[in-house]
């Protein structure tokens, strides 16, 4: 059994507040259980209003399969999230 373990660094430029960086970590949240059926947490930077992280976990029965899917959720990310992916590291456990 493999775990991929992906930790996603984004920037929210609109974020004035607490209140909007909230709604848009809960929105990205939601949409990657949803579409990868994936573990979601933010990890850091919470009282921070324009970052956050955001560190995502996978199990599989093969490391290659793992690999490929943060790997897809990291690129999914990149293209549709209400934020800036500014760095991202991939663990494999």
């Amino acid at each position: 059994m493999t775990i991929g373990v992906l930790h996603l660094d984004l920037l929210i430029p609109g974020a004035m507040s607490l209140k909007e960086k909230r709604r848009v970590v809960k929105s990205l949240k939601d949409r990657l259980r949803g579409r990868f059926n994936c573990s979601v947490a933010e990890t850091d930077w919470h009282d921070v209003w324009q970052r956050a992280r955001i560190t995502v976990c996978v199990v599989s029965n093969e490391a290659r399969h793992a690999n490929e899917q943060v790997n897809e959720i990291a690129a999914w990310v990149e293209r549709n999230a209400d934020a800036e992916l500014a760095d991202y590291r991939i663990e494999m456990l």
